[in-house]
C-alpha cells in the first residue's frame, strides 16, 4: 500500500503575511512541504520599527522576529535574496531567476510591492534620496540623519509623515511637501487636515501644501537643494520619499492571475486561477462589508490575512472580514486612527463627524447602503468606542435602527 505524499505548499513573500501563513500552515499540516521565498536578505522583521528605529527609540536588533532557526525548527524551507520569475498554473511550478522550480498544490502570493521612485530631472542616482519601505533603507536614512541639517521628505503619505517625524525627531530641518492641499488627501476632510497640520507644525516641520518637486540641484552624487513647482528652493542634505507603492505581481504575467492595483482575490483569498491565493500588501481583496475590493497596506492586517489564508489554502475555506485598521501617533501632538474603507475608495459615503478644535479632537463615521463601513478618531484620548465600531463592522455594519450621530458618543 503507497502512502500519500505530503501536500506542498509555495509561498512568495517571507514578510509578516507569508511568514504567519507558514507557521499556521505548519501548525494545520505537520507532514507538509512547506517552501518559503523571499527576495530580500533578511529573515522576518517588523516594518512597523523601522521609525522607532530611525528616531533611535529602538536598536537595529530589536526589529528582526524571526531568524533562520525559527524555520529550521518548524521545519520551512527558507529561500532568501530569491525572485520568483514566472508561474505556471497548468504544471502547478514556481519558477526563480536561477531556474529552480518549486512545486506546489496551494500558492500564496505576498510579495508586497516596491516603494515608487521619485522620478524628476536630477533625481536618478542621488545617493541621498531614499525611500523607506525596506531594513537597507532605514539603515541607510539613519546613517544620513547622522549628519544632515536640512532634510525634504515628499509625499503626504503614512510613509511621508513617518520621514517628516523621524526627521524632526533626530534634530534636522525638516520640509515636508505634499502635492495635495492635506496629508491623506481625499481620506481627510478639512478639519481632520488641520489638526494633523497642526501637530506637524507644533514639532518645527515646515510643510509645503500644493507642491511637487519640478527638479534636483546636485554636486556629484548627491543632491544639495529641491526646486518646487511654485519656483521655492530648499537646499538640504537628505531627500525622503513616501509616493506609494506599486506592488509586485509581474511574477504572474501570463498565469491568467487577475490583477488590479494588487492581485484580485475573493473573501477567501482565493483568486480566480484554482491553488493560488494572495494575502498581505499585494492581496486586492473582496471586503464583504463595504461591498468592494479594498487593499490594505498595514502590518495587522498582513498578520491576521496570512493566518486566515493558510486555512484556505489547506482546504478549509475560511473568510476574511476583518475591518482594515490603522493607528499611529503623529509628531507625538495627536494620534490617528483610520478603519474601515474612506471616501476615496468609496464617494458615496455618507459621513456625521464630531470636533472640538480646543482639545484637539475629531471622530468621523462612514455609512453605505444602512451600514457602518468606515470611519477616523483623531485625538491622544480619542480611542473609545473603536472595538464597538470594529465588532459592528465585523459583523456585517448594519445598524438596526442606530441613531448614527448618536454613535459619535460611544466611548465603551
Amino acid at each position: 500500500m503507497t502512502s500519500m505524499r505530503p501536500r506542498r505548499y509555495v509561498i512568495v513573500g517571507n514578510g509578516f503575511a507569508g511568514t504567519t501563513a507558514a507557521q499556521t500552515l505548519r501548525t494545520i499540516d505537520p507532514n507538509a512541504q512547506i517552501a518559503l521565498l523571499g527576495n530580500e536578505p533578511h529573515t522576518l522583521y517588523n516594518r512597523i520599527s523601522l521609525p522607532p528605529f530611525l528616531r533611535r527609540q529602538l536598536p537595529l536588533q530589536k526589529v528582526f522576529i524571526r531568524d533562520r532557526a525559527w524555520h529550521d525548527e518548524h521545519k520551512i524551507d527558507l529561500h532568501l535574496e530569491t525572485l520568483v520569475t514566472r508561474v505556471d498554473p497548468d504544471e502547478k511550478v514556481v519558477y526563480t531567476e536561477s531556474g529552480a522550480a518549486h512545486p506546489y498544490d496551494a500558492l500564496l502570493v505576498a510579495t508586497g510591492g516596491r516603494p515608487n521612485p521619485i522620478t524628476c530631472p536630477g533625481a536618478g542616482g542621488a545617493t541621498n534620496i531614499h525611500n523607506f519601505q525596506f531594513l537597507e533603507e532605514a539603515v541607510a536614512i539613519d546613517k544620513e540623519l547622522e549628519t544632515a541639517k536640512v532634510g525634504v521628505v515628499v509625499g503626504g503619505s503614512f510613509i511621508g509623515y513617518e520621514l517628516a517625524e523621524a526627521f524632526v525627531a533626530r534634530g534636522v530641518e525638516t520640509h515636508w511637501v505634499i502635492r495635495g492641499d492635506r496629508f491623506l488627501n481625499g481620506q481627510l476632510d478639512d478639519v481632520a487636515a488641520k489638526l494633523v497640520d497642526h501637530a506637524a507644525r507644533e514639532v518645527g516641520v515646515n510643510v509645503h501644501y500644493n507642491e511637487t518637486v519640478t527638479s534636483m540641484e546636485r554636486s556629484g552624487d548627491r543632491v544639495v537643494a529641491v526646486q518646487l513647482k511654485s519656483g521655492k528652493r530648499i537646499a538640504c542634505d537628505l531627500v525622503g520619499v513616501g509616493l506609494g507603492l506599486t506592488i509586485s505581481m509581474e511574477l504572474l504575467e501570463g498565469s491568467g492571475v487577475k490583477t488590479n492595483v494588487g492581485v484580485v482575490t475573493d473573501e477567501y483569498l482565493r483568486t480566480n486561477v484554482p491553488g493560488i491565493f494572495a494575502a498581505g500588501d499585494a492581496a486586492e481583496f473582496f471586503d464583504p462589508v463595504s461591498g468592494l475590493h479594498n487593499r490594505v497596506g498595514t502590518w495587522n492586517n498582513a498578520g491576521a490575512q496570512g493566518k486566515v489564508v493558510a486555512h484556505s489554502m489547506a482546504g478549509e475555506l475560511t473568510p476574511f472580514h476583518d475591518p482594515a485598521e490603522y493607528s499611529s501617533l503623529l509628531f507625538a501632538g495627536q494620534m490617528i486612527v483610520q478603519f474601515g474603507v474612506s471616501p476615496r475608495q468609496q464617494p458615496e459615503v455618507e459621513t456625521v463627524c464630531e470636533y472640538d478644535l480646543d482639545a484637539r479632537t475629531y471622530r468621523a463615521l462612514h455609512f453605505h447602503n444602512g451600514r457602518l463601513v468606515g470611519g477616523v478618531l483623531l485625538g491622544k484620548k480619542n480611542r473609545g468606542g473603536l472595538k464597538k465600531y470594529l465588532e459592528l463592522m465585523k459583523a456585517g455594519g448594519h445598524l438596526d435602527g442606530q441613531d448614527r450621530r448618536g454613535m459619535l458618543a460611544w466611548r465603551a
